[in-house]
């Protein structure tokens, strides 16, 4: 997929509609348009990298800050007493459906184990 028709690029540039609840540099986090939790946040990297296995050796330090950015997310929605989950899916088989690199937040409800 390549930046002009990846559908997370467009909410970076401002091309598609989304409820943003952060907005910095390097990381966007907004609203699931199908939510799978009361909460269900996306944290993306303003760069466009495919999937997690994409993700070059230098650029590691992203998705510390994805992580980062999640866990203040989680704060500022009240997730941080009950807890919450971060989910990156890397592939077809793990059920990656939008190919730019994403975490999701969830939160609101108790979640199951095992999660597949």
């Amino acid at each position: 997929m390549n930046t002009e028709t990846c559908p997370f690029c467009r909410i970076v540039r401002g091309q598609a509609n989304a409820a943003i609840v952060h907005r910095d540099d390097t990381v966007v986090a907004f609203r699931d348009i199908r939510p799978m939790a009361p909460t269900h946040v996306l944290v993306i990297p303003t760069m466009h990298v495919e999937t997690l296995q994409d993700l070059q050796a230098d650029a590691v330090g992203l998705v510390g800050r994805m992580i980062a950015v999640a866990r203040q997310v989680a704060v500022s929605e009240g997730l941080d007493s009950g807890g919450y989950r971060l989910v990156i899916n890397t592939g077809a088989d793990a059920g990656q459906s939008v190919y730019h690199l994403h975490m999701h937040l969830l939160g609101g409800r108790r979640m199951n184990w095992p999660p597949g």
